[in-house]
């Protein structure tokens, strides 16, 4: 069992950054991959980047792609999601997701994901 708790989302100006944070519980955190989600209001929860167990390699939604950087540190139980270049369509409650999947090719894909946690809010203001 894996329990995730966001948090760092807020309230930000077009441009601006945030790093958004994901405390996991329990002592095998290192044998999961991890994801980031979002959902917009209106809108199905899509996929925005993952790594590995090692976050050696990032995977990243076209729209995360050169501003958004996935990283972790295992021995903090924590994974992170910086934000750069915040737009408007960035706007929505952000997941993060823990998933025991091996196969990299699969973490775009939210059914790979075992644990959720409860979101964190981010909005940008234009």
């Amino acid at each position: 069992q894996v329990q995730l708790v966001e948090s760092g989302g807020g309230l930000v100006q077009t441009g601006g950054s945030l790093r958004l944070s994901c405390a996991a519980s329990g002592r095998t955190f290192s044998l999961y991959a991890m994801g980031w989600f979002r959902q917009a209001p209106g809108k199905e929860r899509e996929f925005v980047a993952a790594c590995n167990w090692s976050c050696d390699v990032g995977y990243y939604a076209d729209s995360a792609k050169g501003r958004f950087t996935i990283s972790r540190d295992n021995a903090k139980n924590t994974v992170y999601l910086q934000m750069n270049s915040l737009k408007p369509d960035d706007t929505a409650v952000y997941y993060c997701a823990a998933s025991p999947d091996k196969y990299e090719l699969r973490y775009r894909q939210a059914l790979v994901y075992d644990y959720w946690g409860q979101g964190t809010q981010v909005t940008v203001s234009s």
